[in-house]
């Protein structure tokens, strides 16, 4: 025992026994929770002037404080590493989403060692560490049961984790894990289940087992939801709420968003409401299908969004009947502004879109009672993402405001006192400012060393003085942005707020691209650029900005998005360069980035079984109901299904499965955008069929061997459809070398996932 402070003699008489004591926050130390909501814009929560009906989220509003000027990035990962880090994101190691990893320090897909995160530091200050949702910090090739797990919740400071690791999710039917392991969910969509529901459901349990048993100990709690990202899914009687709600469209919908925020005091009456965004038309121009799509769409988004509000409701309820909530910090947020990457249309089912299928509103329409449920994957159109970001321009990925000005609430009824309840704060503050703010509130130093690693700097500011004053300064003056290339500055200047911002296009020239110039202080919705008015004032600006960049580690500048998933994918510590994969049950599901791909050029699936009469089941599959792959045994023949959204392709073998040990194989070849796929059995060839449409990519879900993980492929049969006979193992084998298409495809699905 190397740390043993006491003595040791040849007897006990002459021996002086040591007890390494635990740490301890301290008798009455306040919990910390922190609420993190996904895309969703600065206007959406009901106190922030939308009709959606967020009540839950308003009352935390009404008994804590409404910051009104709070910052973030303008993207899901490097907001989180800012959050959990209370450092700069380039500075840490995600300058964008996590799947990026480009041999530069500013992109390594996960979270410097050398910045340890809030839940590091306040376990080893003797809090209880717990995690339910979203996390989004790792590398995607890290997803798996083979892990590494150093990046996994467990290994980043939480003591439980539930929810799911990469950038998105199907509400209904998730990826799940617990702690550092893959688990299917507790029940079925057809049975009432939502993640939503379910994460709240995990860490009241985690912090009721920790109150019940250790009511000494305080708990800090991360709560981040899958809500508001697509797909947009909630239960069926919050869609039917919102019937109808959204037909006179966003223009109208949006005028009155602004004048109920001016009303409630969340802008300023000078601020100008910002015209419509380039390619989002005027809603009495598009024809009566759009309308309806759009409306539809932005009716499935309310009702995700309120039935978060009333999963938040339930967790700060389960924490008052635990009589903790009055001494809980309590913070919520948004990681970004609402999200265009519905297009200017919206879209039913965003994998269509990355097959080369254009799905025309006209088609669409067809299936409009899927939207919101288990059968779709939608996002809302550009109109109502700009709605959702009143009064700004842009919408997420873009650093403009509308892509990373967004609401918080911090609500702490013992530590801000009755007073303060429901006022506002216009004060600057940035999302690596929340860190350093919970810290001096605890009285909590971060450590210099941590693990062995000297630490870098926390570089956020404590606004804990504003907490208390709404008349104090503003503590963080100066604060950089940038994304993919996307640049800008805020930066107090004798009592005027400057921005500094530049668009930027790929291929563009970072040095003479434009910038524009905009004084927040009476522009807060950008519309008026000073650039040219003031050519000095804005040198200075970008000047500044080049400053920030080297010392937060944000250079060297890098535009690319889509192509920095095609390289991870030949990762050759998960993806053989021979293309062979061999898989032996029982195995857990295993997800894209690791998986082989079943839609690339040629697909070869061996299974070695050992079956005796009436053994059925799923030997291999990949997808869900919406679209998928399934190769199973039932009423004694092979069976594959081709799930091409809807349109089934049906394949049985000519002749039975034999009693005993066999070889039961499937290839699958695209020919153009059709294909064609042959069987056999025993080397005996037993049925072909052609492909109509042979997809360059499924789905986000990954592949189950030995049965069907979930929502069942074929409809043929209800999940798991576990195979009743021995499998020995299924062999997948791909062709040498990438297929550019099916590696674009498969880059663009995991650009909507993160």
């Amino acid at each position: 025992m190397t740390d043993f402070k006491g003595t040791i003699g040849r007897t006990l008489a002459d021996s002086e026994p040591h007890f390494e004591e635990r740490p301890h926050p301290g008798n009455g130390e306040p919990n910390v929770v922190i609420v993190l909501l996904d895309d969703t814009g600065f206007a959406q929560f009901g106190c922030y002037g939308s009709d959606i009906e967020t009540p839950n989220i308003d009352a935390l509003a009404g008994g804590g404080l409404q910051f009104t000027n709070f910052h973030v990035t303008p993207v899901c990962s490097p907001t989180r590493a800012a959050l959990l880090t209370g450092r700069s994101q380039h500075a840490v190691g995600m300058r964008g989403l996590s799947g990026w990893v480009t041999g530069f320090p500013h992109s390594t897909g996960q979270i410097s060692d050398a910045a340890a995160t809030v839940a590091e530091v306040l376990r080893d200050e003797g809090y209880a560490t717990l995690c339910a949702g979203k996390w989004h910090l790792m590398p995607g090739t890290h997803i798996s049961a083979a892990g590494p797990f150093d990046q996994w919740p467990l290994g980043r400071g939480f003591e439980r984790f539930y929810g799911f690791l990469p950038g998105e999710t199907d509400q209904f039917n998730p990826e799940l894990v617990r702690d550092n392991t893959h688990i299917d969910p507790p029940a079925t969509a057809e049975e009432g289940y939502h993640i939503s529901e379910d994460l709240v459901d995990q860490l009241l349990l985690m912090v009721s087992d920790n109150k019940g048993l250790r009511p000494d100990r305080p708990f800090f709690a991360y709560l981040p939801f899958g809500a508001t990202h697509a797909p947009h899914q909630a239960p069926q009687k919050y869609l039917d709420k919102y019937r109808g709600r959204y037909d006179d469209g966003w223009d109208v919908v949006r005028q009155r968003w602004f004048d109920r925020q001016i009303e409630l005091g969340v802008i300023e009456s000078h601020t100008t409401l910002a015209p419509r965004n380039p390619g989002v038309e005027p809603w009495d121009d598009l024809s009566e299908n759009q309308r309806r799509l759009a409306a539809r769409l932005q009716e499935a988004f309310a009702a995700f969004l309120d039935h978060t509000d009333d999963q938040i409701g339930r967790f700060v309820d389960g924490l008052r009947a635990m009589g903790e909530l009055d001494n809980t910090i309590l913070v919520l947020l948004s990681d970004n502004g609402a999200s265009q990457e519905g297009g200017a249309s919206g879209t039913m089912h965003e994998m269509k879109h990355f097959n080369g299928i254009v799905e025309s509103p006209d088609e669409a329409i067809e299936r409009i009672d899927d939207i919101g449920g288990p059968k779709s994957h939608t996002n809302y159109p550009w109109g109502w993402a700009q709605c959702g970001n009143s009064p700004f321009r842009w919408y997420k990925t873009h650093t403009h405001e509308g892509g990373m000005h967004v609401p918080m609430v911090v609500h702490w009824p013992d530590g801000l006192g009755a007073e303060q309840a429901g006022t506002k704060r216009n004060q600057f503050a940035y999302v690596s400012d929340i860190v350093p703010t919970i810290y001096e509130i605890l009285g909590i130093t971060p450590p210099d060393v941590y693990r062995g690693v000297e630490q870098m700097p926390v570089t956020g500011h404590s606004f804990a003085s504003v907490l208390d004053d709404a008349d104090a300064p503003a503590t963080n003056r100066l604060q950089y942005f940038e994304f993919a290339g996307n640049r800008a500055l805020i930066v107090e200047r004798d009592g005027v707020w400057w921005k500094a911002v530049a668009r930027h296009f790929p291929g563009a020239d970072y040095d003479t691209e434009p910038w524009e110039l905009f004084d927040l202080s009476v522009d807060p919705s950008e519309c008026d650029d000073l650039a040219a008015a003031q050519p000095d004032r804005l040198v200075e600006l970008i000047d500044l900005w080049w400053q920030e960049a080297e010392t937060h580690g944000v250079l060297p500048l890098d535009e690319r998005r889509l192509e920095l998933f095609i390289p991870r994918l030949n990762d050759q510590s998960v993806h053989r360069l021979d293309r062979r994969y061999v898989y032996r049950p029982p195995m857990t599901p295993i997800p894209t980035r690791t998986a082989a791909s079943l839609t690339d050029t040629v697909v070869d699936i061996t299974a070695r079984v050992t079956a005796a009469a009436g053994d059925e089941g799923v030997l291999l599959a990949t997808g869900n109901g919406n679209s998928g792959c399934a190769v199973f045994v039932q009423d004694g023949r092979l069976v594959l299904d081709y799930n091409a959204f809807g349109d089934h392709t049906i394949v049985e073998s000519s002749i039975e499965v034999p009693i005993g040990d066999c070889t039961l194989a499937v290839h699958l070849e695209r020919d153009g955008s059709a294909g064609w796929v042959g069987m056999s059995i025993g080397g005996q060839a037993c049925g072909r069929e052609t492909i109509p449409l042979y997809l360059v990519t499924f789905t986000s879900v990954g592949v189950s061997v030995g049965e069907d993980h979930r929502s069942a492929v074929s409809a043929r049969y209800c999940a798991p459809f576990a195979f009743t006979g021995t499998l020995h193992d299924v062999t997948i084998q791909l062709p040498g070398g990438r297929d550019e298409g099916v590696d674009d495809a498969t880059a663009n699905s995991e650009w909507s996932r993160q």
